[in-house]
């Protein structure tokens, strides 16, 4: 008989019936109660009487009725949290059962009843499942932590459950982890950016002892209809051989399985990958290059043909006919993308300086091409390198060309330890999201932080105050700000560009940002304040002049910084016209908008074709400006379409001095080919919000800096008043320290800062009536001087 005869409608004295039979001393009898209670609940009817009475059946061996109470249990335990307590003696004794399933039923349903009277009682018996001897129960202890959690974190932490998690990550039993893969599979209803993300986590995951079960899922994914979704999917195969050594051999002839299926995009992605594990596992699988070489034909895209080119230039010699293969190639060099073009190169040499009385006429004819008809820069340049070395010293450029390469590995491994730390820290944020910490994308964000991670060093806050004396602000540093790196070989840079997301740059405090041999700040501000300034320097004339009342009667402003609100923006301009760009034009400008930089972009399509995978890269420059996210394109770009885009940026990229200053060289890849161009950003994008220097302090600074750093500007035709002045530049973060009026004359000045930490100072000269201002600007880094009057000239006259 089914079990639908507990569902079927009784008389009048349910109840009462059913408390009896549940106090009944025939086991059967009170295990069919109990079923006759489940039902009745099931379908909604209020049997919470009988509680008392089914908690009482919990005092038994037999797994089944026991399952049946905890179900109650957990349903009617939060309205009635009083008689729950009854149960708590019976889950402690439980978690100590001989049977590992009823011990792992105990600790499941305590976690799941969410009273707080109950979870009080539940840690003890879950510390010793965590450490219990059956992997099952550890796993279920590994979920109940989640749950309670959830309950109360702060308990959860105080207990110690984190760090007895972060031991079970590293169970030599696999069982503990085995159901978080499964979780992780993708659904054929979830959305492509939860499948994409989900293949991510699979790969994290992947390890010696569920590769079987990750590679047979990635398979499958691999011949889904969704494009995207194939592709990472076969990327995934070759990340999982690079990770698990012992996968490798599988992996392969999982991809060698989807290369016979002659899809044509699953052949591209299979050959990519493959190039990757012939790096990882070299002289080991490269028997499969025959069939490589027989889909050939086939490859139309830019990084397929690459990996291809770059597999037979690397095994030349082993494939007979490479000098005809890399040939084909070289029919159609000028119509071929760049990444295409100097592989190509690359691999020619290579053939060369391994068959060199065969393929002498080939090499030729490629540098010929990339030196004189070529108008790359990069294909330019490394084939002047390639010429010079063979035809001065071959045996240099054997060396050179052939050298040993390093094996690469899964970057999913690359996470350093105290990185990895820190991230754990901001669990829940988008730090997880990113691998970075918060400091890393949040610019400005001094809350941002988690009472675990240490304070970040080098920062200034409250060091600047107008109550602080001279006497007590004389605290010397030994951390030293910012400077330039002198410029190196930038097109040497953009050579190796990589287009790939923003690059994991750690933060760098503004006070010890390290850009080259010079020192601009010296010791830094505090430092300017102690008795003793060596030379004396001279001060503006009006700050020489007789005060009456000291140096407080002078900088009578009210203390505080307000926020800018409304910073000037230029107007768009063309940085990539189209016919530089195969019909992509690009416009754009920047902006500062509340305490964050972004370059507003405007791209239009003028070609016939659809663009699509627009990403952005930019090179080493003098403020480590780079990218703090993606350039997200949402959609593809049409024939005749504009799509506005605003490139979030922070300024902790690489650094290196550019000529001029704010110069900043871009590379934009899209599915066509790769796309170069200089743009140049208004300093005032890197005045930051906490500007405004301490009055005590900016006389100080004023005197130290030496009178050869200053340096007078003309600011002509500019019909404001030192009000209007004054509110002009705080909306651009150049903020009036102090105001004074000599003879008739307005006397602003005024402090900015800039992301590296360098101070400016300045004092501005208005004469009512007079549309020429005098603008003196001081500062350690006198380069910087001109473009900060820029900015000036700039925000005044607009």
């Amino acid at each position: 008989m089914t079990d639908s005869k507990y569902f079927t409608t009784t008389k009048k004295g349910e109840i009462f019936e059913l408390k009896a039979e549940l106090n009944s001393d025939k086991k059967e009898k009170k295990k069919e109660a109990v079923k006759k209670v489940i039902a009745s609940m099931t379908v909604g009817k209020d049997v919470s009487a009988l509680f008392p009475d089914v908690v009482n059946c919990m005092q038994t061996d037999n797994l089944e009725l026991k399952k049946l109470v905890y179900l109650y249990l957990m349903n009617y335990a939060k309205s009635q949290p009083d008689m729950a307590i009854m149960a708590v003696n019976t889950f402690v004794k439980d978690c100590e059962d001989p049977n590992p399933l009823i011990r792992a039923l105990a600790v499941r349903t305590m976690g799941c009843i969410r009273v707080d009277k109950i979870t009080e009682y539940l840690c003890e018996p879950l510390r010793k499942c965590l450490k219990d001897e059956d992997p099952y129960v550890r796993k279920t202890a590994a979920v109940c932590v989640a749950k309670l959690h959830d309950i109360n974190a702060q308990l959860v932490e105080d207990q110690g459950f984190l760090d007895t998690l972060k031991d079970l990550i590293s169970d030599s039993n696999p069982m503990i982890l085995k159901h978080e893969m499964k979780v992780f599979f993708v659904k054929y209803n979830d959305p492509i950016y939860v499948k994409l993300e989900k293949l991510d986590i699979m790969i994290r995951l992947a390890s010696q002892a569920n590769i079987a079960q990750v590679l047979a899922e990635l398979k499958e994914y691999a011949t889904e209809v969704d494009v995207d979704f194939v592709r990472k999917a076969v990327r995934a195969i070759g990340r999982c051989a690079i990770k698990v050594e012992q996968s490798a051999e599988r992996c392969v002839s999982t991809l060698l399985d989807l290369i016979q299926t002659k899809v044509n995009y699953v052949v591209q992605e299979a050959i990519v990958v493959i190039k990757d594990i012939f790096r990882k596992y070299p002289n080991k699988y490269e028997s499969v290059i025959a069939t490589l070489c027989e889909n050939l034909d086939s490859l139309d895209e830019p990084e397929a043909r690459a990996a291809m080119i770059w597999i037979v230039g690397e095994y030349a010699e082993r494939i007979d006919n490479a000098d005809e293969l890399l040939e084909s190639f070289l029919e159609g060099f000028h119509d071929e993308s760049t990444q295409v073009q100097l592989q190509l190169l690359t691999a020619i040499v290579k053939l060369f300086l391994k068959k060199p009385t065969e393929t002498q006429e080939l090499v030729q004819q490629v540098l010929s091409l990339a030196t004189q008809d070529s108008d790359n820069p990069d294909l330019r340049d490394r084939g002047y390198i390639y010429w010079r070395l063979l035809s001065t010293d071959p045996v240099a450029a054997k060396e050179v060309v052939l050298a040993e390469k390093p094996l690469i590995s899964e970057e999913t491994d690359l996470i350093e330890p105290t990185l990895l730390d820190e991230l754990i820290c901001h669990i829940g944020t988008l730090a997880s999201v990113y691998h970075k910490p918060p400091s890393a994308f949040v610019e400005g964000s001094r809350g941002v932080q988690h009472k675990r991670l240490p304070p970040r060093s080098g920062s200034n806050e409250s060091t600047e105050s107008p109550d602080v004396t001279p006497s007590t602000a004389a605290q010397p540093t030994e951390q030293q700000p910012a400077v330039i790196p002198s410029q190196g070989d930038l097109l040497g840079d953009l050579l190796n560009l990589d287009l790939g997301p923003p690059v994991n740059v750690p933060p760098i405090p503004s006070s010890t940002v390290q850009m080259g041999a010079m020192d601009l700040l010296g010791g830094g501000l505090d430092s300017l304040i102690g008795a003793g300034y060596g030379t004396p320097a001279v001060v503006p004339t009006s700050l020489n002049a007789p005060l009456g009342g000291g140096l407080s009667d002078l900088f009578d402003l009210a203390g505080g910084m307000n926020m800018p609100s409304g910073s000037y923006v230029a107007p768009k301009t063309v940085w990539l016209p189209a016919a530089k760009a195969k019909g992509l034009e690009i416009s754009g400008t920047f902006s500062r908008r509340m305490g964050h930089i972004y370059m507003d972009l405007s791209l239009m399509n003028k070609a016939m074709q659809v663009m699509t995978d627009f990403a952005i890269q930019f090179n080493r420059n003098s403020f480590g400006m780079a990218p703090a996210a993606p350039l997200q394109v949402n959609a593809p770009l049409a024939p005749n379409q504009t799509i506005e885009a605003s490139l979030p940026l922070n300024t902790v990229g690489p650094v290196m001095k550019m000529d001029p200053l704010t110069n900043l060289q871009v590379a934009v890849k899209n599915n066509i080919d790769v796309f170069y161009f200089s743009c140049l950003y208004p300093i005032n994008m890197l005045f930051v919000e906490d500007g405004k220097m301490d009055r005590q302090i900016f006389l100080a600074t004023w005197k130290d800096i030496p009178n050869e750093n200053e340096v007078q500007f003309q600011i002509k035709d500019c019909h404001l008043n030192a009000d209007a002045v004054t509110n002009k530049l705080q909306s651009n973060n150049i903020f009036t320290v102090a105001k004074r009026n000599v003879e008739g004359q307005d006397m602003l000045y005024q402090s900015l800062k800039l992301t590296n930490g360098i101070w400016v100072l300045a004092e501005l000269r208005i004469q009512p009536g007079n549309p020429n201002y005098t603008l003196s600007l001081k500062c350690r880094a006198p380069e910087v001087s001109q473009h900060v009057f820029q900015a000036y000239e700039i925000i005044l006259k607009n």
